[in-house]
């Protein structure tokens, strides 16, 4: 199968045109518009499932937290996390009323597509970096200040963003998507100690509750930057570790081990080549990726706004 990361968005040109402007914040509050967004790349490319347009800020938004997502710039928090007594401003999620409109949206998906629905969250590293850093960062120094420096308060917060990521999740399965995928998209700027002894405990309770509740929905864990977090987050709870492009998938395979089918990896910048080029390298991620069962066929990380969408059709006709 295959499907890409961020395949709706702004490489579209319908995309583009249906979007219009403003925050992103206010399209996915339109569940017809969502709708919409979502199944554009399904038609245009053929992919094997539909990536349900939303943002991993919309539980934290919804509740109150004072999130929004800046164009060109990504998730920004007027009055960052600082202290304990921020833990009271993240409430729990409550879907039917704080987010009727992915549940709405979820559900007129679930009866039009025909192809599986892969709803998503924010893993708990990434969305805890956007509400204490204030925005998108590039050492992530105040986070790694507060992990180390506040133990209990990171371990309240961290189990907090879990619970609404497993609320979130379990009301887009219950709409009917056929599975979801977690975005924990920043965690590979940490030590491998570090995220096993910091981040992966909530982790591997997300993916432990979700199985409670929803034994059959495949699950996908998913980190930029993870090479030498693949071992530790093999040992998540999911179904599929994505791969970045930074690791062959041979490697890849070898250290997340049997039983555990990888998602990947094409470098997203090879499709702002030639087509020669985009081919090539889609065969060598295939020949990497062995015979072995449990591939999904995907980009190292989301498509970028310049790709040329000919190319991506071309890229699922191969894998095909």
């Amino acid at each position: 199968p295959v499907w890409f990361m961020r395949q709706a968005g702004r490489s579209l040109p319908e995309y583009r045109a249906a979007r219009g402007p403003g925050s992103i914040l206010d399209a996915i509050a339109q569940p017809e518009l969502v709708a919409e967004l979502t199944r554009q790349p399904v038609e245009r490319y053929g992919t094997d499932a539909a990536i349900f347009f939303s943002d991993i800020v919309v539980p934290v938004a919804a509740i109150g937290f004072g999130v929004d997502v800046a164009p060109g710039t990504g998730p920004v928090v007027a009055d960052p996390f600082r202290r304990k007594e921020d833990l009271q401003r993240l409430r729990p999620l409550d879907p039917a009323t704080d987010t009727p409109y992915v549940v709405d949206a979820v559900a007129i998906l679930a009866a039009q597509l025909e192809v599986p629905l892969i709803g998503f969250a924010g893993g708990p590293f990434t969305v805890a970096s956007y509400l204490v850093e204030g925005g998108p960062s590039k050492n992530f120094a105040t986070i790694k200040a507060l992990m180390h420096a506040e133990p209990l308060i990171w371990h309240e917060l961290v189990e907090r963003l879990t619970d609404l990521a497993l609320a979130s999740l379990r009301s887009q399965l219950d709409a009917g998507a056929s599975a979801v995928q977690v975005f924990d998209s920043w965690a590979g700027i940490l030590t491998p100690r570090h995220y096993r002894e910091l981040v992966l405990p909530a982790t591997r309770r997300l993916f432990a509750e979700l199985a409670e509740s929803h034994p059959d929905a495949p699950t996908i864990l998913f980190g930029v930057g993870t090479g030498e977090l693949l071992a530790p987050m093999a040992t998540a709870g999911s179904n599929v570790v994505g791969i970045d492009w930074r690791v062959p998938l041979d490697e890849a395979r070898r250290r997340v081990g049997p039983g555990i089918a990888v998602q990947g990896n094409l470098d997203p910048a090879m499709c702002l080549t030639t087509w020669e080029v985009a081919a090539a390298e889609t065969r060598e991620v295939l020949e990497r990726a062995g015979t072995e069962p449990g591939h999904v066929f995907n980009l190292g990380h989301g498509v970028l706004p310049e790709t040329d969408p000919a190319i991506l059709e071309r890229v699922v006709e191969l894998v095909h």
